[in-house]
């Protein structure tokens, strides 16, 4: 496996924000400013696998340049395809121990978890680390029961990094943190900001990562 160490900040990118002007100049700059602390997600379920493909191979040469990860969601085969560093695992992916004999050692794998006994199932599986939520509420998921930070500790002792998805941002990295995760997985806290890059710099600051001086 490549890519070093999991990064604390995982941004994750979905059809919307794929399709908008200037994504790559956008994911660029997030690479730059975060290094080794990032990884992005393309979680495309309406995106063809030919253009995952091609959209992850230059989020990998961004990855080259300044350090983090790329993953892709749901799709093992184009994540071993594209050479990515992570395949992301939720419901209408392959089980994660299937997914272990297929990929071998060639790439981490992450499972997408709802609560401590999926969490422990997926862990015993052989994930390499677990996104869990909805931690707190969001606008993502209305009328959601967030979990809250306990969840985050019923998972302390399971021997997997957990990331904290729902909610999460840099005002609240440190109570995500302070109940056990390892880091952070988000959406809105990145894309909705005026200055992306400058908000992951702040999330990967918060997670206890040192992001890169603005330019």
């Amino acid at each position: 496996m490549s890519g070093g160490r999991l990064p604390r900040l995982h941004v994750l990118v979905t059809d919307r924000i794929a399709a908008r002007p200037g994504f790559r100049e956008t994911a660029d700059a997030l690479q730059r400013r975060c290094g080794n602390g990032l990884a992005l997600h393309l979680r495309l379920g309406e995106t063809s696998g030919r253009t995952i493909y091609d959209l992850a191979r230059h989020l990998l040469g961004g990855a080259e340049r300044h350090g983090g990860w790329v993953a892709v969601n749901e799709r093992l085969d184009v994540a071993l395809a594209a050479g990515a560093h992570a395949a992301q695992l939720g419901r209408r992916a392959l089980p994660v121990r299937r997914a272990r004999e297929v990929a071998g050692g060639r790439l981490r794998l992450g499972a997408s978890v709802h609560g401590p006994e999926e969490a422990a199932a997926a862990a015993a599986d052989g994930a390499d680390f677990l996104i869990l939520g909805t931690i707190f509420a969001t606008p993502s998921h209305p009328g959601l029961e967030p979990g809250g930070t306990a969840v985050l500790e019923a998972c302390r002792d399971l021997g997997r990094p957990v990331l904290a998805i729902g909610g999460v941002d840099a005002g609240r990295a440190g109570q995500v943190l302070a109940a056990g995760a390892y880091g952070a997985a988000v959406v809105r806290a990145v894309w909705e900001a005026e200055h992306p890059s400058r908000a992951a710099g702040a999330l990967v600051a918060a997670l206890g990562g040192s992001p890169r001086k603005e330019e």
